[in-house]
């Protein structure tokens, strides 16, 4: 199931948070699924340390944001997995793309809250579900055993992937696809089985993932190809 859409009054709220740059640069700096703290956000806003405390305190009230202590250090995350889907469907990371083509990287295959999406991640969600090895379920999401033996008859780690039928995943709108990558624990787990397997690595800077060519091959064996 996609992410519950906000209510009319939460979309309001959500929508004046985002009016500020600083607070949606903020919240940009996060859709990875990392947790960081004030000054490195401060950073990434372009704002000092006062300005940053007072954008995050308005963060942590509207919901998006929580807030995880260690000793003396604080660092802050999404909320959750419903507002990285949120954002994503509001297209809140469009301020990195001056045009549909803008960033092909990040548009071919990018992290989303620490799960796989763009062309790659809707792809591999089309394949798996019109294989019959995804299924929908009034939960969400759910990685059938076929579905887990096609994986690590691709390369998978065989113990990594005999994890993931048991996990529930959610079907994120991908935000330049318009089509559904697989969000939540699912999404989740699975991309870090391929982060893990080599398939895939992080770009040096920024939320795109980078294909290996041996990842591609692999993904290829899941009939699973990226456009051009």
């Amino acid at each position: 199931m996609p992410a519950i859409p906000p209510t009319p009054r939460q979309l309001s709220e959500i929508g004046a948070l985002l009016a500020e740059p600083a607070r949606a640069s903020m919240l940009l700096a996060l859709a990875d699924g990392t947790a960081r703290p004030a000054g490195e956000l401060a950073r990434a806003a372009g704002v000092g340390a006062p300005t940053a405390s007072a954008h995050l305190k308005r963060l942590l009230e509207g919901g998006l944001l929580a807030v995880q202590v260690q000793g003396r250090h604080r660092y802050y995350r999404l909320a959750g997995d419903e507002v990285a889907g949120w954002l994503e469907a509001l297209a809140l990371p469009r301020q990195s793309m001056a045009s549909p083509g803008g960033d092909t990287a990040l548009r071919r295959a990018r992290s989303c809250y620490r799960h796989l999406a763009g062309q790659l991640g809707v792809a591999l969600c089309a394949e798996l579900l019109g294989r019959g090895h995804l299924t929908t379920t009034s939960e969400g999401l759910s990685l059938v055993p076929a579905g887990a033996a096609a994986l690590a008859e691709a390369g998978l780690d065989p113990e990594a992937v005999a994890r993931l039928p048991g996990l529930r995943g959610r079907a994120c709108l991908d935000w330049t696809e318009r089509r559904l990558h697989v969000g939540g624990p699912l999404g989740v787990a699975l991309t870090g089985a391929m982060l893990e397997a080599g398939w895939l690595r992080h770009a040096s800077h920024g939320r795109a993932l980078l294909p290996s060519v041996e990842g591609l091959r692999r993904f290829a064996l899941l009939g699973v190809r990226l456009p051009g």
